[in-house]
């Protein structure tokens, strides 16, 4: 039976959903906050999880953030949001946070059901990749490292976050301009250099392990 991590800080809400998820045969375990829902999936980059159904709008980090932490761990499964915000460029920052669905507060529980169904019956397993031995913390936006703990700013948070979950692979200086700021943001060339500059410096100093960004001329990043 697959077991879905269902993240709401509304207890009603939460017993609710929970209740209908198990109805409809889907084993699951609750989590009230960010902190809650990193500790239940564990270091990565596998989980038992087959879907996280997260709440945005979380009281320790947002839930965007929280998304943004599994993916850089290598944790693939199926993310679908939940929010009261419905504006465009939330559902955007969503997606550019590794979400695969979003549902708009106030919903119905039939919806959420069938659009999880969806979702699950789309996800493909990955090899997963090596543990990585960095992590990102979304309540505290900081980079922990076996040299320990480098605080960063939410756009860090961010970028950094869209480089580890693409660990090998080529992020294009566009895509990881739309990961850092607001949709329509300018985003001069400068900026982006200076921001991956600061990152660099971090990664060494957490104790990366041979772990940076490269630059790929004309291109993007890597993390790798």
């Amino acid at each position: 039976m697959p077991e879905v991590l269902l993240v709401e800080d509304d207890a009603a809400l939460r017993a609710t959903v929970a209740r209908a998820l198990r109805a409809h045969d889907l084993d699951v375990l609750t989590a009230a906050d960010g902190t809650g829902a990193l500790a239940a999936v564990g270091p990565g980059p596998g989980t038992r999880f087959a879907a996280v159904v997260l709440d945005i709008g979380l009281p320790d980090s947002d839930g965007r953030d929280v998304c943004a932490a599994l993916r850089a761990r290598g944790i693939d499964v199926p993310v679908l949001f939940l929010t009261a915000r419905d504006q465009l460029h939330d559902l955007l920052s969503g997606y550019a946070a590794g979400g695969d669905e979003y549902l708009t507060k106030p919903f119905h529980v039939r919806e959420l059901l069938v659009r999880l169904d969806v979702l699950l019956r789309r996800g493909v397993p990955r090899p997963p990749p090596a543990p990585e031995v960095l992590q990102l913390d979304p309540a505290g936006h900081s980079l922990h490292g076996p040299a320990g703990r480098q605080p960063l700013t939410p756009t860090e948070f961010r970028l950094l976050a869209a480089l580890m979950s693409a660990t090998g692979s080529v992020v294009r200086r566009r895509e990881l301009a739309r990961a850092g700021w607001p949709d329509g943001a300018i985003v001069a060339d400068n900026t982006l250099d200076q921001y991956v500059a600061r990152l660099r410096r971090k990664l060494r100093d957490a104790g990366n392990h041979g772990r940076t960004i490269g630059t790929v001329v004309g291109v993007g990043y890597r993390f790798a």
